[in-house]
Protein backbone atom coordinates (compact mmCIF):
# COMPACT_ATOMS: atom_id res chain seq x y z
CA UNK A 1 0.00 0.00 0.00
CA UNK A 2 1.21 3.48 -0.85
CA UNK A 3 -0.48 6.75 0.09
CA UNK A 4 0.07 9.98 -1.78
CA UNK A 5 0.14 13.26 0.12
CA UNK A 6 -0.28 16.63 -1.56
CA UNK A 7 0.00 19.82 0.48
CA UNK A 8 0.55 23.48 -0.36
CA UNK A 9 2.90 26.32 0.40
CA UNK A 10 -0.19 28.51 1.01
CA UNK A 11 -1.04 26.53 4.14
CA UNK A 12 -0.17 28.24 7.40
CA UNK A 13 1.01 24.99 9.02
CA UNK A 14 2.94 21.94 7.82
CA UNK A 15 -0.11 19.83 7.03
CA UNK A 16 1.95 17.23 5.17
CA UNK A 17 4.24 16.79 8.17
CA UNK A 18 1.27 16.13 10.44
CA UNK A 19 -0.13 13.58 7.97
CA UNK A 20 3.21 11.78 7.75
CA UNK A 21 3.52 11.71 11.54
CA UNK A 22 0.07 10.12 11.80
CA UNK A 23 0.86 7.61 9.04
CA UNK A 24 3.98 6.53 10.90
CA UNK A 25 2.09 6.20 14.20
CA UNK A 26 -1.06 4.57 12.83
CA UNK A 27 -0.08 2.35 9.97
CA UNK A 28 3.55 2.48 8.98
CA UNK A 29 2.63 2.52 5.30
CA UNK A 30 4.71 3.79 2.42
CA UNK A 31 3.96 7.31 1.27
CA UNK A 32 5.10 9.88 -1.22
CA UNK A 33 4.70 13.61 -0.60
CA UNK A 34 4.43 16.44 -3.08
CA UNK A 35 3.96 20.12 -2.31
CA UNK A 36 2.35 22.59 -4.70
CA UNK A 37 1.84 26.37 -4.44
CA UNK A 38 -1.93 26.50 -3.90
CA UNK A 39 -5.10 24.46 -3.78
CA UNK A 40 -5.92 24.82 -7.49
CA UNK A 41 -2.65 22.96 -8.18
CA UNK A 42 -3.65 19.98 -6.06
CA UNK A 43 -5.86 17.93 -8.45
CA UNK A 44 -3.24 17.40 -11.16
CA UNK A 45 -0.61 16.49 -8.58
CA UNK A 46 -2.98 13.99 -6.98
CA UNK A 47 -3.68 12.46 -10.39
CA UNK A 48 0.05 12.22 -11.09
CA UNK A 49 0.64 10.45 -7.77
CA UNK A 50 -1.97 7.86 -8.69
CA UNK A 51 -0.92 7.35 -12.29
CA UNK A 52 2.84 7.87 -12.18
CA UNK A 53 3.70 6.84 -8.62
CA UNK A 54 1.05 4.10 -8.29
CA UNK A 55 -0.48 5.42 -5.07
CA UNK A 56 -3.53 3.51 -3.87
CA UNK A 57 -5.16 6.59 -2.38
CA UNK A 58 -4.22 10.27 -2.05
CA UNK A 59 -4.74 12.76 0.76
CA UNK A 60 -4.96 16.36 -0.37
CA UNK A 61 -4.19 18.92 2.30
CA UNK A 62 -5.42 22.44 1.59
CA UNK A 63 -5.81 25.71 3.45
CA UNK A 64 -8.53 28.14 2.38
CA UNK A 65 -8.43 31.81 3.29
CA UNK A 66 -11.40 33.94 4.30
CA UNK A 67 -11.80 35.95 1.09
CA UNK A 68 -14.47 35.21 -1.50
CA UNK A 69 -11.78 34.45 -4.08
CA UNK A 70 -10.44 31.78 -1.70
CA UNK A 71 -13.88 30.16 -1.55
CA UNK A 72 -14.00 30.17 -5.35
CA UNK A 73 -10.57 28.54 -5.47
CA UNK A 74 -11.89 25.85 -3.14
CA UNK A 75 -14.77 25.16 -5.52
CA UNK A 76 -12.25 24.82 -8.37
CA UNK A 77 -10.22 22.39 -6.24
CA UNK A 78 -13.31 20.33 -5.43
CA UNK A 79 -14.38 20.00 -9.05
CA UNK A 80 -10.83 19.18 -10.18
CA UNK A 81 -10.41 16.61 -7.39
CA UNK A 82 -13.64 14.85 -8.31
CA UNK A 83 -12.61 14.79 -11.96
CA UNK A 84 -9.24 13.27 -11.03
CA UNK A 85 -11.00 10.61 -8.93
CA UNK A 86 -13.28 9.69 -11.80
CA UNK A 87 -10.41 9.60 -14.31
CA UNK A 88 -8.25 7.36 -12.11
CA UNK A 89 -10.95 5.36 -10.32
CA UNK A 90 -9.12 6.04 -7.03
CA UNK A 91 -10.15 7.95 -3.94
CA UNK A 92 -8.65 11.35 -3.25
CA UNK A 93 -9.48 12.40 0.29
CA UNK A 94 -9.86 16.18 0.62
CA UNK A 95 -8.57 17.49 3.93
CA UNK A 96 -9.19 21.21 3.85
CA UNK A 97 -9.11 23.79 6.62
CA UNK A 98 -11.04 27.02 6.13
CA UNK A 99 -9.76 30.03 8.04
CA UNK A 100 -13.30 31.09 8.88
CA UNK A 101 -13.84 27.91 10.95
CA UNK A 102 -12.30 29.63 13.98
CA UNK A 103 -11.22 33.13 14.95
CA UNK A 104 -8.55 31.98 17.36
CA UNK A 105 -5.36 30.65 15.71
CA UNK A 106 -4.87 28.01 18.42
CA UNK A 107 -8.37 26.68 17.77
CA UNK A 108 -7.69 26.70 14.02
CA UNK A 109 -4.53 24.66 14.60
CA UNK A 110 -6.48 22.21 16.78
CA UNK A 111 -9.14 21.81 14.07
CA UNK A 112 -6.49 21.28 11.40
CA UNK A 113 -4.50 18.69 13.32
CA UNK A 114 -7.62 16.76 14.36
CA UNK A 115 -8.97 16.77 10.80
CA UNK A 116 -5.65 15.69 9.25
CA UNK A 117 -5.07 12.85 11.71
CA UNK A 118 -8.62 11.48 11.43
CA UNK A 119 -8.57 11.58 7.64
CA UNK A 120 -5.19 9.82 7.54
CA UNK A 121 -6.79 7.00 9.50
CA UNK A 122 -9.84 7.05 7.21
CA UNK A 123 -7.63 6.82 4.11
CA UNK A 124 -5.67 3.87 5.51
CA UNK A 125 -8.88 2.12 6.52
CA UNK A 126 -10.50 2.70 3.13
CA UNK A 127 -7.75 0.54 1.61
CA UNK A 128 -6.77 -1.85 4.42
CA UNK A 129 -9.84 -2.11 6.66
CA UNK A 130 -13.03 -0.84 4.99
CA UNK A 131 -15.17 -2.76 7.50
CA UNK A 132 -14.04 -0.37 10.24
CA UNK A 133 -15.68 2.46 8.32
CA UNK A 134 -18.84 0.40 7.83
CA UNK A 135 -19.03 -0.05 11.62
CA UNK A 136 -18.82 3.75 12.01
CA UNK A 137 -21.63 4.52 9.54
CA UNK A 138 -24.34 6.81 10.86
CA UNK A 139 -22.51 7.71 14.07
CA UNK A 140 -22.13 11.45 13.47
CA UNK A 141 -18.33 11.34 13.22
CA UNK A 142 -16.58 14.63 12.47
CA UNK A 143 -13.09 15.50 11.39
CA UNK A 144 -11.80 18.69 12.96
CA UNK A 145 -14.49 18.97 15.61
CA UNK A 146 -16.01 16.78 18.28
CA UNK A 147 -18.27 14.02 16.99
CA UNK A 148 -21.94 14.96 17.23
CA UNK A 149 -23.25 11.42 17.50
CA UNK A 150 -26.19 9.71 15.84
CA UNK A 151 -29.86 10.58 16.00
CA UNK A 152 -31.36 7.77 17.99
CA UNK A 153 -34.65 6.18 17.05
Amino acid sequence: MKIGIVDTTFSRIDMGGIAIDELKNYAGVRYIRRTVPGIKDIPVEAKKLIEEERCDIVLTLGWVGKAEKDALSYIALSVGKIMAELMTNKHIIDVTVHEDEAEDERKLLEIAENRIRKHVRNAVDMIRNPERLVREAGKGKRQGFEDIGPILR
